[in-house]
């Protein structure tokens, strides 16, 4: 005889186990675009438990009221980074730090046993000279350098598998790097003129929620300007990462252009190359066949950022300049996703042995 309280009970203690197997997970430094945009698309993941966020300033107030939208999503309030007490509320940790802030965290963290993934690029160099060079500041964490993994899932899945600490790429290295990297691996190009040409746009929310006066709404709006013209300090990045790939020093000029929009990378990539758009464009596809968040484009089609707003998906395509031996590369992502916290989330799932599209199913937002 069917006993509806014994299927209910049964049905709750089923629902207890799912929910004490989930992964426990931490936001360090929550209130700013990336963290806000990570615990929005972690609350959908079918496999994780946001345990803790934190904010030093807004420490003691409930998430809803920074982030409204989130409203009756979540019961969390922001707390205090104490690692200590932090550590016993999760398993995993993402660090949503500004640069130089986040390389003591991450030693704590991973001091308990944590596995972490780090949004700043304190361990995106490889060099800590280097890296003292461009952020002006010194490594306080340099041992952790050889541990840890530059996180582009479609370059380097196989290491971040067996990672315990992730460099998130930057939101313009990953537009770059995808769309270069496959020219770069190719045996069937000819030699490459360098240095490679990157002509860059991006939305206002790349320059961070506390942005100074230059990003404010009359001062960007109605308005296209290029800043920081070779000193940007994603160029080391990127090269690193080029360089890498095509197992040889790779230099580029690069030139990022402020867009008053909110969200969204396009990037143009100008190389000089005697090869064939269709031979090319036939290669990208191969080499991105089983990747999930490349999309590339069949020849006549170009990126357009809209058409990956809001999504975890990098466009590319590709167009030959017959007239100067010339290859035209142009990549699209959503900055604060695939060039941020959603790449954060997609580096998560191969750590943990996750499904790697968990909680990234996501269309593009239109309009």
């Amino acid at each position: 005889m069917f006993n509806s309280y014994t299927f209910q009970f049964d049905i709750f203690c089923y629902a207890v186990v799912l929910f004490t197997n989930m992964l426990k997970v931490a936001i360090i430094g929550g209130s700013g675009y990336t963290g806000g945009e990570l615990l929005r698309l972690l609350l959908s993941h079918s496999e994780v438990e946001i345990t803790a966020i934190t904010s030093e300033k807004s420490a003691e107030k409930s998430v809803d009221n920074l982030f409204p939208s989130l409203r009756d999503k979540t019961g969390l309030v922001f707390e205090k980074n104490v690692p200590a007490t932090i550590a016993r509320k999760a398993d995993f940790v993402f660090l949503c730090l500004p640069h130089c802030a986040a390389m003591d965290s991450a030693k704590e963290y991973l001091g308990y046993g944590k596995k972490v993934v780090d949004l700043s690029a304190d361990f995106r160099l490889k060099d800590y000279k280097v890296y003292e060079k461009w952020y002006k500041e010194k490594h306080t964490a340099r041992p952790l350098l050889k541990k840890a993994v530059y996180g582009l899932p479609e370059l380097y899945r196989e290491k971040i598998k067996n990672a315990v600490l992730v460099a998130n790429p930057g939101c313009y290295p990953t537009s770059a790097i995808l769309a270069i990297a496959p020219l770069l691996k190719s045996k069937r190009v000819n030699k490459i003129d360098l240095p490679i040409v990157i002509d860059a746009k991006s939305a206002v929310s790349g320059a961070g929620r506390g942005a100074d006066i230059a990003y404010h709404f009359p001062e960007a709006n109605e308005s296209l300007r290029p800043y920081k013209i070779g000193t940007h300090r994603h160029i080391p990045e990127i090269e690193q990462e080029l360089s890498q790939a095509a197992k040889k020093k790779i230099s580029i000029s690069f030139t990022p252009h402020l867009v008053p929009m909110n969200r969204g990378i396009l990037s143009t990539i100008y190389i000089k190359l005697n090869a064939s758009g269709e031979m090319l464009l036939s290669h990208y596809k191969d080499f991105y066949e089983n990747e999930p968040f490349v999309r590339i484009l069949n020849a006549g089609n170009i990126p357009d950022t809209k058409n990956v707003r809001g999504s975890n998906i990098c466009e590319i395509g590709i167009v030959e300049d017959k007239r100067l031996g010339m290859i035209v590369i142009v990549s699209a992502i959503d900055n604060l996703i695939k060039g941020a916290s959603g790449q954060a989330i997609q580096n998560m799932n191969i750590m943990m042995g996750f499904d790697e599209e968990c909680g990234l199913n996501l269309l593009p937002v239109f309009p």
